[in-house]
């Protein structure tokens, strides 16, 4: 392969929702281009975008996969990404580091959920989108009424550039209306025919040529000018127009393919080589420091790694762009990230798991290399006197999440690293080691995203795993105000143990004038503060600790372990075990003895000197509450918020959003655990939800009485 410079290379992100047909596409392009001589199939296992074992047993795509074509002297780069809601990290990595989205729209549903989620990606990166309606052969497709769907859910912006003159079984030949032209082919698919419109078709025809015409007319003034005018524009005037309009988002052009029989798909790579943006067309991207980095072959050199891969027999294969600069193979490069020193041995352009040797890459450019040292997904390699990082992509928020242990203990350390080295592949897999919950947690966009993960463990990696419901981070806090106190005393020979310590505790809440007195019981408790700490607790809310001690009861000497015996019943609540928050501990009063009294007594005299005045205290429990948005198709609306109020979920609001209802709730993390599951039950897996958390709020006193339950019968089991 020759060496492409920036101005011939084109980056382009495949996207559509699960079965919208993107896999068979990118076969499609692949046959079309000659990079390949036969097209394979999902259902024999022999694509070149769904190689790995876990794709071809569930026969849906589980990571993007970088495939580029050669077409017209122009080189096309192409992420295809997973359809599934539950892989969405693969299309918003691709989003990141391309230039143009190619949305597919399957012919036999329009518009799904999944579509829209996408397209709001694309919308807040500024991504151009050209949409494709694939599966126009199903009997189901019905075009019009899938463009009247468009039109509502992105306006006029959408605009035909082809449209098929049958649909169903017996498609075969579509108008475009940009060339003017009839394409047909036989049932096979294979090379089209290209005629003149037939007479019966050209008043449609021409009425479509005339809104593409204004529509490519309004992104430069020279051409609106010509087209008021001469009310027409020759065809590179019409391509200038939608290349501008690409870029600002103005004009969404719609093709029609039939992607299983490669009917379109030539026509559509055209329009790709001769249209899309080049990657100098499109804004420049800023690194952590605010800067512009122009893809500019002759500056530093920059290579971001969006992508790792494992693949066997030849261990992780990393992914970049070539940001800055130019990269061939012996460029020693430093990692921004690691500090390492590197070298590339190697670069190349993939299609797949099939590579092909390069002798350079240039600015705007994608390619990979395998065998790096210490090169991690996100990392950034320079060149000499370059100090470049990039930290451009974000992700969302994980959706469903469960424990994990290895079946065999002994498999504990092992499930660690592959855990690690699979995040690498896939970074919306998050794993944390819950010191709080004392499990780790495995987080991900769903049910089938965490299955997949099993999968691979068990399948590639030999570890036998179970996954358990994560427990829920709960939180203690008291009502009202209490007292106590607690002697711990022990003599066993020699010298003994000896502290007594009294306390009052009372709800704190921020900003709250410091005590002068308490009325306890008709006693009154007068304070004489000597010193106050505030401790902002790392789980959430404040301890507030006094002294007040008078007379020398307490030495001063002994007061930190008073603060860290109530310390550590903070960490461990008298009722569920879970974190307390939101207490203000006021040591009044309290003996010691001269020779008996050390830290240890101290510590544990107020410990449980705590405990006891925490269960006066009205003591209650908090749960996590997030804020819950679904996106549901309105025929849904009612099944799905039943289910949401049996959830004890607070309906917060309702919008009609681009053809689908948005729902907005908040709901207890608990009853979140298998919601993923229940919707996509619920809606034929048609809606997608996002949560974010809110708040912690008491939860309904027959909860509580069932978790004081649970946890006391979990302390008997151990005792």
């Amino acid at each position: 392969m020759r060496v492409y410079q920036t101005n011939e290379i084109k980056n382009i992100a495949l996207l559509g929702s699960a079965g919208s047909g993107k896999t068979t596409l990118a076969e499609a392009m692949l046959y079309e281009s000659g990079v390949i001589k036969r097209r394979g199939t999902i259902e024999a296992k022999n694509t070149v975008c769904d190689y790995f074992p876990v794709e071809q047993e569930y026969g849906y795509s589980v990571f993007s996969t970088v495939f580029n074509v050669e077409w017209n002297n122009k080189k096309l780069n192409i992420i295809d990404c997973p359809g599934s809601d539950d892989f969405v990290g693969g299309a918003i990595t691709a989003l990141n580091v391309t230039d143009q989205a190619l949305v597919l729209i399957n012919g036999q549903y329009g518009p799904e959920v999944g579509t829209q989620n996408l397209f709001r990606y694309t919308d807040k990166l500024k991504k151009p989108v050209i949409f494709l309606v694939n599966q126009l052969d199903s009997e189901k497709c019905d075009f019009e009424s899938i463009i009247a769907q468009m039109k509502d859910i992105y306006g006029t912006k959408c605009v035909q550039i082809q449209y098929p003159l049958n649909t169903g079984p017996e498609f075969n030949s579509l108008i475009d209306v940009l060339l003017m032209k009839k394409y047909s082919w036989t049932p096979e698919g294979g090379a089209p025919v290209i005629e003149d419109i037939p007479e019966e078709e050209m008043e449609r025809a021409m009425a479509l040529h005339k809104e593409l015409v204004e529509a490519a007319a309004e992104n430069d003034e020279t051409l609106m000018e010509k087209f008021f005018e001469e009310e027409t524009l020759t065809e590179d005037e019409m391509r200038e127009g939608i290349r501008k309009g690409l870029i600002t988002r103005s004009i969404f052009p719609v093709f029609c393919v039939c992607a299983g029989k490669s009917m379109g798909v030539r026509r559509l790579m055209e329009f790709l080589g001769n249209v899309v943006p080049f990657v100098s067309d499109m804004p420049k991207v800023h690194n952590t420091r605010g800067q512009e980095v122009p893809a500019d072959t002759d500056a530093p050199t920059s290579l971001y790694f969006f992508k790792t891969g494992v693949e066997p027999h030849i261990g992780e294969v990393s992914y970049f762009k070539v940001m800055s600069g130019s990269v061939k193979p012996g460029d020693d490069l430093t990692n921004a990230d690691r500090g390492s020193k590197e070298r590339m041995a190697n670069i190349f352009v993939c299609a797949g798991a099939n590579r092909q040797s390069v002798e350079q890459l240039q600015a705007g450019d994608i390619g990979c290399t395998v065998k790096l040292k210490d090169v991690k997904t996100g990392n950034t390699l320079n060149s000499k006197d370059c100090e470049n990082r990039f930290d451009f992509i974000k992700y969302p928020n994980s959706k469903y999440s469960r424990a994990i242990k290895a079946v065999n203990e002994a498999d504990t350390e092992k499930l660690m690293a592959a855990l690690t080295k699979m995040r690498q592949e896939d970074p919306t897999w998050v794993v944390e080691q819950s010191k709080e919950l004392r499990q780790t947690i495995v987080h991900g966009q769903g049910e089938f995203h965490l299955r997949t993960l099993k999968w691979r463990l068990e399948n590639n990696e030999k570890l036998q795993v179970e996954y358990q419901e994560p427990r829920i981070p709960y939180r203690e806090t008291i009502t009202k105000l209490a007292r106590a106190d607690y002697r711990h005393k022990k003599q066993s020979g020699g010298a003994g143990q000896f502290g007594e310590v009294h306390l009052i505790i009372e709800p704190y809440a921020e900003g709250m004038p410091d005590p002068v007195s308490y009325n306890i019981n008709g006693q009154e408790f007068k304070m004489n503060i000597k010193n106050k700490e505030v401790v902002d607790l790392d789980w959430g809310g404040k301890l507030v600790f006094i002294n007040s001690v008078v007379g020398g009861a307490i030495d001063q000497r002994f007061m930190p372990a008073i603060l860290k015996g109530v310390m550590e019943r903070m960490e461990q609540g008298p009722l569920t075990g879970s974190y307390a928050r939101d207490v203000r501990v006021v040591v009044y009063d309290g003996k010691m003895h001269p020779v008996d009294s050390n830290e240890l007594s101290f510590m544990l005299a107020a410990r449980n000197a705590f405990s006891e005045a925490f269960k006066n205290a009205g003591p209650k429990i908090l749960e996590p509450i997030y804020d819950l948005e679904v996106f549901v198709p309105s025929d849904f609306m009612g099944d799905v918020m039943s289910d949401l109020q049996g959830r004890r979920a607070l309906i917060m609001g309702m919008d009609s959003e681009a053809g689908y209802q948005k729902l907005q709730a908040k709901i207890p993390l608990k009853e979140l655990s298998n919601y993923s599951i229940s919707l996509s039950s619920i809606t034929g897996g048609r809606a997608s939800f996002t949560t974010k958390f809110a708040s912690y709020e008491l939860v309904p006193n027959d909860i509580q009485q069932e978790l004081i339950k649970v946890h006391e019968a979990e302390i008997d089991g151990k005792e």
